[in-house]
């Protein structure tokens, strides 16, 4: 026999498995290949996580900026639809969103200045009520410990860490700045040219992967876009409620007290109470205890009319969210991004889930999140 030649060999007989094929084609080793598929996948995702919040001063302004963009969408195309130029068009949006934005933080700033020096006599007025109070609780508070507090107070103010976090306020200023032009960058080229950037972004996908891409493109954009419009119209409401609840039963800073309900609504859950409960404090500061429990009266009653009326007409089926997933979303963003983090997230877990409600066709979800039986509870 040749030692090289293409002679045909003969059938062998069927393999046996090995013994450590054996261990790993049971049922434990199946078990292990999901346990190990699913720690490369957490690995990766804790790397993009990490990378993410690495480089939030460019990660934050694109996200922001992406749905900023999906909300005004509409807008630029209804400018277009009627003969006006594109670049004219998103200069017009984008000139709008940051004179909204410009006024926004100058109703704060302006209410703040001009009615600060009537908050500092109401708060040392308030001070001493509070001490007065202090007075007749059942357990003693003595002069000595207050002033002990107001010393620490002090101290820390006069103390070099005190220092080290103006510093760090400064870097944060700059890092704001920094994150502030680049989402306005950002902003211009999504409303420009946001569906040729896309297009650009699904270039390597054909066929039927092309279709589920645009179908999720779309349905992100749609759901961003009316996240955002529905919140603020709900965030307005919100604001001209308390704002004139408040105003009528004398609370300063009523102005930007409003303005900041107008802000914390985009918090879902915690956002609009927060900014209650800061208004009540100032009204208990300024005016008294039974101002406040006016002001929270107020405060909740208006909560009630948002969750009950305003949330399910304008939200829609926008956000179908449990609100246990919006609590977990909201806790997980303020860890990574903090305020800014809170807001965006639960936008963000609404339009991955919208994309899993496409992922397979128009209206059929991805295979392992369809209703495969009826989902009906008994009551036990």
């Amino acid at each position: 026999m040749p030692l090289f030649g293409n002679t045909p060999s003969t059938p062998s007989t069927t393999e046996q498995p090995t013994h450590v094929a054996r261990q790993w084609s049971d049922s434990f080793g199946g078990i292990a290949t999901r346990c190990l598929q699913a720690i490369i996948v957490l690995v990766i995702v804790i790397g993009i996580v990490y990378a993410a919040a690495t480089l939030s001063v460019v990660t934050i302004p694109v996200l922001l900026a992406l749905i900023i963009a999906s909300a005004m969408h509409p807008v630029v195309s209804w400018l277009r639809r009627h003969k006006v130029p594109s670049v004219l068009a998103t200069l017009a949006v984008l000139v709008g969103v940051l004179i909204v934005l410009g006024l926004v933080g100058w109703l704060i700033v302006v209410a703040v200045v001009s009615q600060w020096p009537d908050l500092q006599k109401s708060a040392l007025s308030g001070f001493d009520k509070l001490q007065d109070f202090a007075s007749t609780l059942p357990f003693s508070i003595d002069q000595s410990q207050i002033d002990q507090a107001v010393k620490g107070v002090q101290d820390f103010v006069t103390s070099s860490q005190f220092g080290s976090g103006a510093l760090a306020g400064a870097s944060a200023t700059a890092n704001f700045l920094t994150g502030l032009v680049l989402m306005i960058v950002v902003l211009f080229f999504f409303l420009k040219d946001g569906p040729r950037i896309w297009e650009f972004l699904l270039r390597p996908f054909t066929g039927a992967r092309y279709q589920r891409a645009r179908r999720v493109g779309d349905r992100v954009v749609h759901t961003l876009g009316g996240y955002v419009r529905g919140t603020a119209t709900v965030a307005a409401v919100d604001a001209i409620g308390i704002g004139v609840g408040i105003a009528i039963v004398g609370v300063p800073l009523a102005l930007p007290l409003a303005v900041v309900v107008f802000i914390t609504a985009f918090i879902p859950i915690v956002g609009a109470t927060a900014a209650g409960i800061l208004a009540a404090l100032v009204a208990l500061v300024a005016l008294g205890p039974v101002q406040a429990l006016i002001v929270v009266g107020i405060v909740v009653l208006v909560n009630q009319l948002e969750g009950n009326l305003l949330q399910p007409v304008l939200m829609g089926k926008t956000l179908k969210l449990h609100g246990l997933v919006i609590l977990i979303g909201l806790t997980a963003g303020t860890v990574l991004a903090g305020i800014t983090g809170a807001i965006i997230s639960v936008p963000l877990l609404a339009a991955a889930w919208g994309a899993i409600q496409v992922w397979d066709g128009p209206d059929t979800p991805a295979r392992a999140w369809r209703q495969k039986r009826p989902e009906t509870i008994e009551a036990r």
